[in-house]
């Protein structure tokens, strides 16, 4: 069966991106400039097709998915929402690296939020649908969730996603040759 190649769009610039603060569930809207961030993707994106087309049901990915020009082929995926912070929504890292040294949302437990092996198996469980698919798929998401799928994807071990970073409005593309699961670009 042909691997699909999938195409990881994060949203543009928020007011919690510009300041650091983690947005998880929290539905805010793009900043002016994200939203000409996701304009520039309606450029970057022209004479890319793709087959289907799935975004965060979060306002901050939906505006970016529509201000791209794929509004009119989004489906709406849950499992593509941002990771739950629980606790920590709207805090920045150095905030709480204060009172807890040491602290990553990738190895510490994340109160009343979802802890790494939580989004392990939503993400796991996504891939494996998508991976039933042919084509060319575009994923309108988030920072972290979309760290963890190009982790999964690379190497079924989320905790890599420690070692990503993705800008907003950044493409990333997953990809397959001779039967490996690549990554073609990541952060362009």
């Amino acid at each position: 069966m042909n691997t699909p190649t999938l195409w990881l769009i994060r949203h543009g610039e928020t007011d919690w991106t510009v300041s650091g603060q983690h947005t998880g569930r929290t539905d805010i809207p793009l900043t002016e400039n994200g939203r000409e961030q996701a304009r520039g993707l309606k450029l970057r994106l022209a004479d890319q097709a793709f087959d289907q087309v799935f975004c965060s049901p979060l306002q901050r990915a939906r505006e970016t998915c529509e201000l791209a020009g794929f509004g009119a082929q989004v489906q709406i995926e849950p499992d593509l929402m941002e990771w739950d912070y629980g606790i920590y929504e709207g805090r920045t890292s150095a905030d709480i690296l204060k009172v807890e040294p040491g602290w990553s949302l990738w190895t510490s437990d994340v109160q009343n939020g979802e802890n790494a092996e939580q989004v392990r198996t939503r993400v796991g469980g996504l891939l494996d649908r998508l991976l039933t698919q042919q084509g060319t798929i575009a994923l309108f998401a988030h920072g972290h969730i979309l760290r963890s799928f190009i982790s999964m994807w690379m190497s079924n071990d989320i905790h890599l996603g420690e070692n990503i970073i993705l800008d907003t409005a950044s493409v990333s593309v997953l990809g397959s040759q001779r039967g490996a699961q690549v990554l073609r670009k990541l952060n362009t």
